[in-house]
């Protein structure tokens, strides 16, 4: 329990559960409802406490809830408040109200006969004021060692930036409810990338509209004027129409002060999800748009984030066209191996990922601080290339002001396809694991991004529980057992050489029945994996899946794979490969096997770590 003098703790758990309000010890007479009609009732807050609780039903409509303060509007929420069950209830924020009135003026939805029918529903009995709140994790398919939002939906990752040996992670945030609404930006640090603390929203809705996703960056050289260690956030304010605002925070990202001016851009027509840099080599602000519905990104340059200047735009009828253009990122790497420096463009796009649903896709090629250019194949096309080939990687970009010039990124571990329709309701969605990105030049000749696995995740390792120097995989599989432990979370590590060899097959499984088969074929030279008996599919047609990658390279393949309790994310082990699909067992997964179809294989330096997430720490 969380006691009534800090709720800020309450954000600053890793893991909970929402439990129904049923459950709860609440005060009597806490609250005042009095019934104005069929679809129209007040809520009054009459007792003390810290938190108010929404009950929600999933499968319910929208209730839009004005909450006033002291008689005037403060805020509007839409919550999906129960009528004849409680799934579970998530809490509303009183102490900045203390001492104040406060009404809730509901406006419910659900088509009802009469008041008699409307007092009925399962909210009213259900709405409680209390001082506690539970944070016991009960979700069988929480990740142990992927960010997950305390409670409520959470889709894009975004306004990330690095600062004192901390890392800020802030995300698309609606805690009121497991469905999009309301979106903030959550706000969560690590010192590890594994371990997250949760705090409070840092930038909430406001009258400009809900708060889109964005970027954050550190401004040393005070070009915006809001101080030497001000960090500063560009996002996108949405209502009717969306537009570019501007906020910054004078105490590490804990809190935002949004600038009197915004919005700071405004366009005609559809564009969202700013992402800006210093450009040491032009000595401006470079910021990215998402022309969303033009199938572009919008370039733009600014001396102070104040004032900006659209320089050009990329992308029409370049790369994957069939879906909106959102979340991008640019970035200067060095090739490996070269004395060359390449840019590269992330574009994130809903739908028209190569296995349907959202993905990222990325562009090589240059860039002088107004125009990018893209690399293009000997016939002048401009190839498409995807940082991911599961159907679970959306919405990557990368931290501001990493250490060590690193490039690193994150992703939303979802799709749009089926993301409300998983099974799980205390929270939904997690992110991806961090990665590094680096460059490379294929035998094709074409440079391609590497996605790794970040360092830090090397410290979870824990016992080896199965390893293997060298054997011949054959048409008889080779059995492996998976820790028990943390419901069989893992890292498995291993090579093949596949010369002489036909298919490889590495099948997890358990005794349910439930199993993902990930084939190595050298003939095709790809690399796939099958979740179509993984464990509950059929919440969505669109779940069962074959995805498969290309493999650039001949000979030794040495994969790494992250089995969590609700994720396989499997990679080449120098970053040629990504593959992040989510699976959801009945029973966690307890063995792998190893077979040809025919053939002969050699697999070497075969471990499979247990992993201990807060050995990171």
């Amino acid at each position: 329990m969380v006691s009534k003098k800090n709720i800020a703790a309450v954000l600053a758990v890793s893991v909970a559960q929402v439990l129904p309000a049923s459950l709860w010890a609440s005060s009597e007479g806490s609250v005042r409802v009095e019934h104005l009609g069929t679809n129209n009732t007040l809520v009054r807050v009459v007792g003390e406490g810290d938190m108010l609780l929404f009950p929600v039903q999933e499968s319910i409509d929208d209730a839009r809830v004005n909450v006033l303060v002291d008689g005037k509007l403060d805020r509007t929420l839409n919550v999906r408040l129960a009528k004849s069950k409680v799934d579970y209830s998530v809490p509303f924020d009183l102490t900045p109200y203390k001492g104040k009135d406060v009404v809730l003026n509901i406006v419910t939805s659900q088509g009802r006969a009469n008041v008699r029918e409307a007092k009925e529903d399962a909210c009213w009995s259900n709405i409680v004021v209390t001082d506690t709140f539970p944070v016991e994790n009960r979700e069988k398919y929480r990740p142990a060692f992927h960010h997950t939002p305390l409670y409520g939906w959470m889709n894009d990752p975004n306004g990330m930036f690095y600062k004192d040996g901390v890392w800020h992670l802030y995300y698309q945030w609606n805690p009121y409810g497991s469905k999009w609404q309301n979106l903030a930006w959550g706000h969560s640090t690590s010192p590890d990338l594994v371990n997250w603390t949760h705090h409070k929203a840092a930038i909430e809705p406001d009258g400009l509209g809900m708060i889109f996703s964005g970027s954050s960056a550190l401004d040393p050289g005070n070009t915006a004027g809001f101080g030497e260690d001000a960090v500063v956030a560009l996002y996108t304010s949405a209502d009717v129409s969306q537009m570019q605002s501007l906020a910054w925070s004078k105490d590490n990202g804990a809190t935002f002060t949004k600038f009197p001016g915004n919005p700071v851009i405004t366009l005609e027509s559809e564009a969202r999800d700013p992402n800006m840099f210093w450009n040491k080599e032009t000595g401006k602000w470079n910021l990215l748009l998402a022309h969303a519905l033009e199938h572009e990104m919008l370039v733009f340059s600014s001396p102070d984030l104040k004032t900006w200047t659209l320089e050009s735009a990329f992308g029409k009828g370049l790369g994957a066209q069939d879906g909106v253009w959102e979340c991008p990122d640019l970035f200067k790497l060095p090739v490996d191996g070269t004395g060359e420096e390449k840019w590269v463009l992330l574009c994130n796009l809903n739908p028209g990922g190569p296995f349907g649903g959202s993905a990222t896709q990325y562009f090589i090629g240059d860039f002088d601080g107004k125009t990018f250019t893209a690399d293009t194949l000997a016939d002048g096309t401009v190839p498409t290339k995807w940082l991911d080939h599961g159907k679970d990687h959306y919405a990557t970009v990368s931290w501001s002001d990493a250490p060590d010039s690193r490039r690193t990124v994150i992703g939303w571990m979802s799709n749009w396809q089926y993301a409300a329709e998983v099974p799980t309701m205390q929270f939904r969605s997690a992110n991806t694991l961090p990665r590094e990105i680096g460059l490379y030049r294929a035998a094709d000749g074409q440079v391609y991004a590497s996605s790794t696995p970040s360092p830090e995740l090397e410290a979870m390792r824990g016992t080896v529980v199965a390893s293997a120097k060298s054997f011949k995989a054959t048409s008889k599989p080779r059995v492996f057992r998976l820790p028990q432990a943390n419901d069989g979370i893992c890292e498995i590590l291993l090579d093949i050489d596949s010369d002489k060899a036909s298919d490889v097959e590495l099948l997890l499984a358990n005794d349910a029945g439930d199993k993902v088969a990930m084939t190595y074929s050298p003939a095709s030279g790809t690399i796939s994996m099958d979740r179509r008996e993984s464990g509950i599919v059929d919440f969505s047609q669109d779940f069962p899946a074959v995805t498969s990658a290309p493999v650039h390279d001949s000979g030794t393949l040495s994969l790494r794979i992250f089995v969590d309790r609700s994720s396989i994310e499997l990679f080449e082990n120098r970053g040629r490969v990504a593959m992040t699909n989510l699976v959801f067992p009945t029973k966690p997964y307890t063995t792998l096997s190893i077979r040809t179809a025919d053939k002969q294989a050699r697999i070497t330096n075969l471990k499979i770590y247990s992993l201990n997430p807060s050995a990171s720490l």
